[in-house]
């Protein structure tokens, strides 16, 4: 059973207080109690805090024992005033620029389909691993993914057309009421103007130093598009992988499925696609369809489908894929999905986590994966077995307890629960996220962006 299925039992010796950027003095031995089941659902208990500086001796009752250090979290960008919903928030790590140095960008605009393509972010810079950061007045384009060729690929989103400005095909069905109180309504992608067509990338080819935005091709026959308030955008959200055989692999959300009658399913799947083309055309390659009668979320035929999945190749060529469900009914579980044919077909999902939104998987070179997740707060969990199969309990990376308007704008949560994840060498790496919650210097509360230096072995 999984680890988030436990109750806790924590034993803890503080022996020393912390110093910024550094490991404390602060030693905890952590048990996992007997698991604990209620009528067939998992009891899924808050996890351990681990808000400050510290090192943990994890013992679970699968075995598992992990040496886990927290470094003091440092904060890289505050705002100067009470930010709405979307802004300072949804923070990204990219991938090591040439001369080593590390940026991270979080969103700086609305969260809406009218914000798509504008691209307006704060971002800080580190060149010393993580331990400080200075801010930037611009953001730099640091790809997603390196390719077998030696190019550079990132995922872009192209600003919306309106409905008006394009000649559209006759609609292949409505999609479900969302947070805008509006419906979607589809297209078959294939029948879409060229220009709402296939998928948007910045491209730096091998040996240069610009970063171009070009459209590639994607086949998909039964795959459907939507329009919203008017207008017709171009959402391919997801993680890329390199497949063994040197071709691409993507695992995107929105997925909407054309069925064999003509109509599409309200609810959004995750589909994979391959290219053996470095980038240059798609293919479908799978798809995890939403199942609405899936056991462990009683709420599930309320909800708008599967959403951005974390996607990763494990150390055996298994695909894992991690997803959120959640939209019109609040956030639901977290679940599962294992691939064993580089994503041709997938397992029935399964429950992982009782909430959480954009998961985050990374597989360090000691074998350890990592999993991030926000919602309530920030979490963080380790699979000692790299196939994410027993997971610890959640590490709790910010405070959170009764829901209340925050003084550091119009929400009530203490983060956006996204964050960014960065391998700093075999068993280390840097974790990116929001806290609303943070205390100036003057005692105002203001919404800010925080990195730390996570230390996990076997």
């Amino acid at each position: 059973m999984i680890a988030e299925m436990k109750k806790l039992l924590i034993v803890c010796c503080v022996v020393l207080s912390c110093k910024s950027s550094k490991i404390a003095g602060i030693k905890e031995t952590v048990r996992e109690a007997d698991n604990a089941m209620q009528s067939g659902t998992p009891i899924f208990a808050k996890g351990h805090p681990a808000f400050d500086a510290k090192k943990i001796n994890y013992e679970g009752i699968d075995n598992t024992k992990l040496q886990i250090s927290f470094k003091e979290p440092v904060v890289i960008g505050v705002a100067s005033k009470p930010e709405k919903w979307g802004y300072f928030q949804f923070p990204s790590i990219g991938r090591r620029a040439s001369d080593g140095s590390i940026q991270v960008r979080w969103n700086m605009t609305r969260d809406a389909i009218e914000a798509y393509g504008e691209d307006k972010f704060g971002v800080a810079v580190s060149t010393d691993n993580g331990r400080t950061f200075r801010l930037q007045d611009s953001v730099q384009t640091t790809g997603s993914v390196l390719l077998p060729n030696g190019d550079m690929l990132e995922i872009y989103t192209p600003t919306p057309i309106k409905e008006k400005e394009l000649a559209l095909s006759k609609p292949v069905g409505v999609g479900l009421e969302n947070y805008r109180k509006s419906n979607f309504t589809f297209y078959r992608l294939h029948d879409l103007p060229q220009s709402r067509q296939g998928v948007f990338f910045k491209r730096l080819k091998k040996g240069e130093t610009e970063w171009k935005i070009e459209q590639a091709t994607l086949v998909d026959p039964q795959a459907a598009r939507y329009s919203l308030a008017g207008l017709v955008p171009i959402v391919w959200w997801g993680d890329i992988r390199v497949a063994k055989d040197g071709s691409l692999v993507a695992g995107i959300y929105p997925g909407f499925l054309i069925d064999e009658k003509g109509m599409t399913d309200p609810h959004s799947g995750v589909f994979f696609y391959r290219s053996t083309d470095n980038g240059h055309s798609w293919q479908i390659q799978g798809r995890i369809p939403y199942d609405a009668t899936t056991v462990g979320d009683s709420l599930a035929a309320k909800r708008g489908g599967y959403s951005e999945p974390a996607f990763e190749v494990l150390n055996d060529g298994t695909f894992l894929c991690v997803m959120r469900t959640t939209d019109g009914v609040g956030i639901g579980p977290m679940f599962a999905s294992y691939s064993t044919d580089e994503g041709k077909t997938w397992t029935k999902p399964t429950v992982l986590t009782a909430t959480g939104v954009m998961p985050r998987l990374l597989r360090l070179g000691n074998g350890v994966l990592v999993m991030a997740s926000g919602r309530p707060g920030v979490q963080l969990r380790f699979s000692a077995d790299g196939q994410g199969r027993q997971w610890t309990m959640p590490f709790e990376m910010l405070p959170y307890g009764e829901v209340k308007k925050e003084l550091s704008g119009v929400t009530a949560a203490v983060s956006c629960g996204y964050t960014g994840l960065l391998p700093l060498g075999k068993n280390k790496f840097l974790i990116a996220y929001s806290d609303f919650n943070y205390r100036t210097e003057s005692g105002d509360i203001r919404k800010a962006i925080k990195v730390r230096e996570v230390t996990v072995n076997p």
